[in-house]
């Protein structure tokens, strides 16, 4: 059976990942941090340590799998955390997969049929700011990163393209844009908004809901989509080439919170929190999908309002878990 490495399992997209039912046909390797157990659950799936910053860890990984199939999720991925810890960032996101490129490298060198595929993850952090002329982002658009975060991942795409174009590596370069579904970290905007809401239909605080900037529109996918596309490029994705993942539809922030709002039929203040605020915040961010669409035959099939009910239901289900447990505590 091919034999599938997923870096970066125990995250959201990870997750979502692993349920899978094409993994059923393949040997599942799953890397996990050393020292800390492995944060994922997939029947039959191999654990693995691997530290990202250890050349030396990474080979060792690589060596005992010798896979087929590399999914490369592992990365920092919150944007506010690019912006205290820059160099970290970048050893996560671009110094690692040099080393796992290199690592890959070295098997090839032993064996010349040894031809594996490599995703890549990106982001579509990477484009920045554009004139609004400029929209939709292509796979053609200038890179113009504005964090370390999408900094990182520019750097990533163009060590991808060196080593599919420099050693003819079945390196592909998948670009998500913003994707959310249940099981998101409150981190993020979305996930925050629905469990902001949920805690207040549970009486759980008070009816004001804390924001940033609402004004910024994104290009919104249910990661169950984002994961389908990741499939389809590991099977018919080009090597070296970018491929979009997106809606093709710029929603306001705003809408988003209006939306959730209305799913939960609450009345609620919003608040503006400066902290949710970043130094450097780009507009709009919407793409086209055109090319994953014509090249390997992906349909987004999650409308926005689909994603949204079923985010605040599941923290309404996990907030309702917690609050019976506790009242049953001695």
């Amino acid at each position: 059976m091919p034999r599938v490495l997923i870096t970066g399992a125990s995250g959201f997209v990870g997750k979502t990942l692993l349920a899978d039912p094409q993994l059923d046909a393949c040997d599942v390797f799953l890397t996990h941090r050393p020292g800390e157990p492995p944060a994922f659950n997939r029947s039959g799936a191999v654990p693995l340590q691997m530290d990202l910053t250890s050349p030396e860890s990474i080979r060792a990984a690589v060596a005992q799998v010798q896979p087929d199939r590399i999914v490369h999720l592992a990365a920092q991925s919150f944007v506010p955390a690019s912006y205290e810890d820059p160099a970290g960032t970048f050893e996560t996101n671009v110094v690692g997969p040099i080393h796992l490129l290199e690592a890959l490298q070295a098997l090839r060198r032993r064996d010349p049929s040894y031809d594996p595929i490599v995703l890549l993850v990106a982001s579509a952090e990477i484009y920045g700011k554009v004139t609004p002329d400029k929209l939709p982002l292509t796979e053609e658009t200038p890179f113009n990163p504005q964090n370390p975060y999408a900094a990182s991942k520019a750097s990533l795409i163009h060590v991808g393209r060196q080593y599919a174009a420099s050693f003819g590596m079945r390196v592909v370069l998948p670009v998500p844009f913003n994707h959310i579904g249940p099981g998101q970290s409150e981190r993020f905007v979305v996930s925050s908004f629905a469990k902001q809401l949920a805690e207040i239909a549970l009486g759980l605080r008070s009816p004001e809901i804390m924001v940033g900037n609402l004004d910024a529109a994104r290009d919104f996918t249910d990661v169950r989509d984002v994961v389908r596309a990741y499939a389809l490029l590991a099977e018919r994705g080009r090597p070296g080439e970018l491929y979009n993942i997106c809606s093709g539809d710029a929603v306001p922030i705003q809408h988003i919170l209006d939306e959730l709002i209305a799913l939960s039929g609450l009345d609620v203040m919003i608040v503006s929190d400066p902290a949710r605020m970043r130094p450097s915040d780009v507009p709009k961010l919407v793409g086209s999908a055109g090319k994953l669409e014509a090249e390997v035959g992906w349909r987004r099939q999650y409308t926005l309002t689909q994603t949204l009910n079923e985010i605040y239901q599941a923290w309404l289900t996990q907030l309702s878990s917690q609050v019976e447990a506790s009242r049953t505590l001695p």
